[in-house]
C-alpha cells in the first residue's frame, strides 16, 4: 500500500503544497549537512520519493565523502528512478531498498547489506508519517525503529500540522480522504511523542523553516504566511 499520494493528490492541500513541499526538502538538507558534519556517517532515509537535486546522499557525501546511505521507499514510481538515486562517491556507497514503512523488520534486515548496526545511523522520515493513522501504530512503527538503532543514532521527522491553519487544513483532509489517502495532522504533542526517550537537538521541536535556517538558504514562498509543519532531531542517548 503507496503510503505518498501522487503530486497531482497533494495540490488538494492547497496552492502552497509545492511551497511546503521544498520546505521540507530544505529541512532535510540542513539536517543531513549538521548530522554529517557532526560524524555521522550512516543515513536511513524511509519514504525517499522521486529523486530531487541535491538528494540526501549528494549532501552527506558532499560532506563525508564515506558516507554510506540507504533510500527506502515502497512505491513503484520512485522505483524506476531509483537509478538516479545511486549515483553517489567511489568512496562512500549508496542504495536502494523497496519497502514500506510499515515493515520495519523488513526496513532494518534490508539495510543491514549497506549500514553497520553497530555504528549511529540517522533515520531520515521527512514528510511522512503524516500519512500513517494512529490506528496504524505510527508512534509504534518509529519506537520499533529507533529500538533496533544503536546508541548516537538520530531521528529527523518532519510532520504537517493544523495547529496553524485549521479551517483550511480541515478542507484538506476532507479533500484527501475523498481522493483515498488518509492525513493525520498531529498536534504539537502529538509529533512530540516521537521523541520520547530521546535528546531533542536544539531548537528541539520547531516549525520547520525555523529548524537552524542557517545552514542553508530559504526557500521561495516559504515567507508568505506560516508553514503548517513541525521539523526536529533526537538523538538516542
Amino acid at each position: 500500500m503507496t503510503v505518498r499520494p501522487t503530486d497531482e493528490t497533494m495540490l488538494a492541500l492547497g496552492p502552497r503544497a509545492p511551497v511546503m513541499a521544498r520546505v521540507n526538502r530544505a529541512f532535510m538538507h540542513r539536517a543531513t549537512r549538521r548530522l554529517a558534519e557532526r560524524g555521522v556517517r550512516q543515513f536511513l532515509d524511509i519514504g525517499t520519493g522521486i529523486p530531487t537535486e541535491p538528494n540526501l546522499h549528494q549532501v552527506a557525501q558532499g560532506i563525508a565523502p564515506d558516507a554510506r546511505v540507504v533510500y527506502c521507499d515502497n512505491d513503484p514510481v520512485v522505483a524506476a528512478h531509483a537509478a538516479a538515486l545511486l549515483r553517489g562517491t567511489p568512496q562512500g556507497v549508496t542504495e536502494y531498498l523497496q519497502a514500506d514503512v510499515r515493515e520495519p523488520d523488513a526496513i532494518i534486515e534490508g539495510a543491514r547489506q549497506v549500514i553497520d548496526f553497530d555504528r549511529p545511523v540517522a533515520l531520515s522520515l521527512v514528510a511522512l508519517l503524516h500519512f500513517v493513522p494512529d490506528e496504524e501504530g505510527a508512534h509504534e512503527l518509529v519506537g520499533d525503529l529507533m529500538s533496533q538503532l544503536p546508541t548516537g543514532s538520530y531521528l529527523v521527522m518532519t510532520h504537517a500540522t493544523a495547529d496553524f491553519t485549521p479551517e483550511e487544513s480541515a478542507a484538506a483532509v476532507e479533500r484527501l480522504t475523498a481522493a483515498g489517502v488518509t492525513l493525520a495532522l498531529r498536534s504539537r504533542t502529538g509529533f512530540a511523542r516521537f521523541f520520547d526517550g530521546l535528546d531533542l537537538v536544539e531548537p528541539g521541536v520547531t516549525v520547520v523553516d525555523k529548524w537552524h535556517p542557517e545552514l542553508g538558504d530559504p526557500v521561495p514562498g516559504q515567507d508568505d504566511g506560516v508553514i503548517p509543519v513541525y521539523a526536529a532531531v533526537g538523538r538516542k542517548p
